[in-house]
């Protein structure tokens, strides 16, 4: 069991424990469990009982619970919480803004035992009726239902990477595929797929494809032309199968979206198929690259196909959280190891004040913190850290400290992360107060959004980037694959009038500055070159970016 699904089991074990009349106490305890473990990289179950303990810190009374799912693989006490949960009531606890207090009210109180008849109350408006509820919640929760049901059999592009070469490697050795190669939306760097597909010349088509040696891919079906999978009962994985002189055909045309095989005009027909370079020669065009093939504006962008960001190109890590606020690692440990994988500089942004929630920097911390940083920096020779801070935006619009204190800062990301739910017009004010300010350089993932999880909110895209572009305020791709934001389809608008684009892995260990790769693949579909990433600068250019506010 992964940290992640300990975490989510734990999770579970705390709503249902808290929904049946559990101690507050003990509900708070688990709370704080779960967010240790979210944090928590080196894998829990691959340690012995000594050293669970002793990584466990302020948890330690939950030790004999650890050791009973390390050894059975599951809770007993948990599990005789989901015998006396009907699996409805279980699924309600899954939808936002419901906690285990609303969820017993719907349930016990009103009658409404799952999804299906809570979307329902929703759209009679019979939630309104409830105590603690009204308009508002109602039409939170219709809208956070319908979400998450257009979200099923969707997967980020950074959950579905181990799998997809998992899968490669398999075909690769199999003794039934003389050649294969990933494509489709995976191929094309999409930061959501809703299937895994491969291009696959076979041996013979009519091989029993039951008994591919990859655990958790089960056969469906095969159709003549493609063989059917499912992986772990969710994702569906597709084999598209060919002849040796289809196969470059195959996977040019399943790489490519639909709206740009009509955008370039292609025929298998009226082209020679022997590559997908010859492919694109028969239509008197360049090679584009698979990330571009999305049918938009790739045949005006040609030019800057051979200058795209790669992840080599980055020079810095900006946007990172240390254990002064909720990171995993003391700020030596980013710092040394940022250092150590080849980058120039380090930029701390450690949550500010108002986010409590996340151990925000109280003004005397912000200056031990700087202390440290200056400490640092006399021992590190051709590295730098600098001082920075991910200052929330608060409702108002203004940034959490004082001036005396922001005018320290050499590098303030300014971000939003409380009252999301607001509307365009109030999230226009607030961010562009924000932008405004003369201490905000980099304006932080501007939609707030979770892919899967939770839309952005509403913002003009075209306004808030303006704003930006007139206050010289850099806007960051957050790297991190749950958010990504901003979105990709916006970049190249922004750099088109000369705005720079920052991409940050938001990191909160040190392995978190591999989250970057995510933002290049993103970025790359923007067209996004190094000369327009405030990250590709070397520490020279950087430093004189930081000291010309």
């Amino acid at each position: 069991m992964t940290n992640q699904e300990l975490s989510k089991l734990f999770t579970l074990y705390g709503k249902l424990y808290e929904l049946h009349g559990g101690n507050s106490f003990k509900v708070k305890s688990i709370a704080n469990l779960v967010f240790f473990l979210k944090k928590f990289q080196e894998p829990f179950f691959e340690m012995d009982e000594a050293q669970i303990l002793f990584n466990l810190s302020f948890h330690k009374g939950f030790l004999p619970k650890l050791i009973e799912i390390k050894e059975t693989g599951t809770l007993q006490e948990l599990e005789l919480l989901i015998e006396k949960t009907p699996k409805g009531v279980v699924d309600l606890l899954n939808i936002k803004g419901l906690g285990p207090k609303k969820v017993e009210v719907l349930w016990k109180e009103v009658g409404i035992a799952s999804v299906v008849e809570l979307l329902e109350a929703c759209r009679e408006n019979r939630l309104v009726e409830i105590k603690g509820f009204g308009h508002k919640t109602q039409n939170q929760i219709l809208s956070d239902i319908e979400f998450k049901y257009n979200q099923e059999g969707k997967f980020h592009w950074a959950k579905v990477e181990p799998i997809a070469l998992k899968i490669m490697e398999s075909l690769d050795s199999s003794a039934i595929c003389k050649k294969a190669q990933l494509t489709g939306e995976y191929r094309r760097l999409d930061e959501i797929v809703n299937q895994l597909e491969f291009v696959v010349e076979a041996l013979n088509p009519t091989n029993d494809w039951t008994n591919l040696a990859v655990p958790h891919l089960d056969f469906v079906e095969f159709d003549g032309t493609t063989v059917k999978f499912k992986y772990a009962e969710v994702l569906s994985v597709v084999f598209h199968l060919c002849s040796s002189a289809d196969f470059e055909s195959l996977l040019f045309e399943t790489t490519s979206t639909e709206s740009h095989l009509k955008l370039i005009n292609y025929d298998r027909s009226a082209v020679n198929n022997s590559s997908e370079e010859d492919i694109y020669k028969s239509l008197c065009l360049v090679y584009i690259l698979p990330e571009l093939r999305e049918g938009l504006s790739e045949l005006n962008n040609l030019d800057k196909q051979a200058n795209l960001i790669e992840y080599k190109d980055l020079k810095g890590v900006i946007h990172n959280h240390t254990t002064y606020s909720d990171g995993l690692h003391t700020l030596k440990e980013m710092s040394d190891f940022a250092q150590k994988s080849g980058f120039e500089y380090l930029v701390v942004c450690d949550h500010s004040q108002s986010a409590g929630y996340a151990g925000g920097l109280k003004p005397d911390r912000v200056i031990q913190q700087f202390d440290e940083i200056d400490k640092l920096n006399k021992g590190y020779n051709g590295f730098k850290v600098y001082k920075g801070i991910e200052s929330d935006i608060l409702t108002d619009g203004s940034l959490d400290y004082e001036e005396e204190l922001l005018s320290q800062f050499e590098v303030i990301v300014a971000s939003v992360h409380s009252q999301l739910t607001m509307d365009e017009e109030k999230a226009h004010k607030r961010l562009i107060r924000a932008i405004e300010h003369p201490r905000t350089r980099i304006l932080g993932h501007p939609t707030g959004r979770l892919l899967l999880m939770r839309p952005g909110y509403s913002i003009n895209h075209q306004y808030i980037l303006d704003a930006c572009l007139q206050n010289k305020v850099v806007v960051e791709l957050n790297a991190h694959p749950y958010r990504l934001d901003i979105d990709w389809r916006w970049i190249d608008y922004y750099v088109s009038k000369g705005g720079i684009i920052s991409i940050n892995p938001d990191a909160h260990h040190k392995d978190g500055y591999q989250d970057m790769r995510y933002g290049v693949n993103v970025a790359r579909k923007a067209y996004l070159t190094p000369e327009s990433c405030l990250n590709a600068k070397d520490l020279i250019a950087f430093d004189t970016w930081v000291k010309n506010k």
